[in-house]
């Protein structure tokens, strides 16, 4: 017979199983080595991936937490080593690593997290040519940005008052290294950036890649690569290379040679202005000479010596135009006057009164309309003639309608 009491619940059996995982010594702190797969970054932070090996799978789990603290991003197919503890999702009854700290494999994680990050801001343009800008020739003010108490400070001073004196120097001290180092570089940036400066330089002296780190972070790089003014990165030796050297404007072997970038020295612009001013007088002599020799020529011409000669020759095409003038107008009304006699001419032909001449007559009604034909008049009307020597007022008695072979041989 079946005891009651011997069954467990699902949820019971998978508490009983993660508490003898929990309670293994063995499996509380744990290192494996595998390669990730289908890696997942969720929303939250938390990653999900399986770590894998020739022979078998793990599943693995990397709380928001934990994962912010690695230097590198996980990727698909990448060999890591992974520590933490073995423990059950009792919800599936799936045992799984919690992952507290993972380092990439071979290469060391600052290297990997180095070239991802440089990847990633190349891609955005971040790094592009075209962004960078030119440092000033005479800067009147310089910003440093590094630790106070550093030699690389100190260098940079003395090469500055050594070479132009006059420059005025703004410090902004930074903790250039460290877990704070990030986060003062960013504050002493941003400070300097609200004050008048016409270049800043930032950076340190040599160190190790972790001393030098900070400068590799996402958020310093960002806040050079936004500087209002020209910016020069020195950071580390000359074999060092940050990537806020290629965000800056200019990269610096070191600090000593930043300082020698930004400033000039005064002797040789001293020596500049010496051979601008010679140039200028040469200059100015070339140009006066030939100003001389412009003015000698002109001086000379025919119209300098003799104004009046040029009034004689526009005076004498003055009467041309005029007699062509006068010449143009008497044609004009001559041909106007032609055309006037010929229109007179015939207007005289087409007038009544050579009608008249001709032993023709004119009939008008009372009303003033030259009588045509019969039908404009009526008997009994009275009508106005005129004939070649007057008028006469006649009185319409009869009229008779003849044909006109009948009327031309009347």
């Amino acid at each position: 017979m079946f005891n009651a009491k011997a069954f467990l619940t699902v949820k019971e059996v998978n508490l009983y199983i993660k508490n003898l995982l929990d309670g293994d010594s063995l499996l509380s702190n744990i290192w494996v080595k595998g390669e990730i797969s289908n890696f997942k970054a969720h929303s939250s932070g938390h990653f999900y991936f399986t770590l894998k090996d020739a022979s078998g799978t793990l599943k693995c789990v990397m709380f928001k937490s934990r994962a912010q603290r690695i230097k590198f991003m996980p990727t698909h197919g990448m060999e890591v080593l992974a520590q933490g503890y073995i423990s059950v999702f009792e919800r599936d009854g799936q045992y799984q690593l919690y992952v507290e700290d993972m380092l990439p494999s071979g290469a060391g994680a600052l290297n990997i997290a180095y070239e991802q990050l440089k990847e990633k801001l190349a891609q955005e343009g971040l790094f592009a040519s075209e962004r960078k800008r030119k440092l000033p020739s005479f800067p009147q003010s310089i910003g440093i940005v590094t630790s106070p108490t550093g030699a690389a400070l100190k260098d940079m001073l003395t090469i500055i008052k050594r070479r132009s004196p006059h420059v005025k120097i703004i410090i902004s001290p930074a903790q250039v290294q460290g877990a704070e180092g990030a986060d003062s570089i960013c504050t002493a940036l941003e400070k300097i950036y609200k004050l008048p400066i016409d270049v800043i330089i930032v950076g340190r002296g040599g160190g190790s890649l972790e001393e030098l780190w900070c400068f590799n972070e996402e958020a310093v790089v960002r806040k050079i690569a936004s500087s209002p003014v020209p910016i020069v990165s020195a950071v580390g030796h000359e074999t060092d290379f940050t990537l806020s050297d290629f965000a800056a404007d200019i990269r610096a072997a070191t600090p000593s040679m930043a300082a020698e970038l930004v400033t000039p020295l005064e002797t040789e612009l001293n020596l500049k202005l010496v051979t601008m001013q010679n140039r200028l007088v040469n200059a100015l002599r070339k140009i006066l000479a030939q100003e001389r020799q412009r003015v000698s020529y002109l001086a000379n011409r025919q119209v300098i010596r003799d104004p009046q000669r040029i009034f004689t020759k526009y005076q004498q095409e003055l009467d041309q135009l005029s007699s062509r003038l006068i010449n143009g107008y008497h044609q004009n009304i001559k041909e106007k006057k032609a055309n006037l006699v010929l229109l007179a001419n015939k207007l005289d032909a087409l007038s009544p009164l050579k009608t008249i001449n001709r032993v023709y007559s004119l009939s008008y009604s009372i009303k003033g309309e030259l009588i045509k034909n019969i039908e404009q008049v009526e008997i009994g009307d009275i009508i106005q003639v005129f004939i070649s020597n007057g008028q006469l007022t006649c009185l319409v008695q009869e009229k008779e309608e003849i044909s006109h072979e009948k009327a031309f041989k009347l």
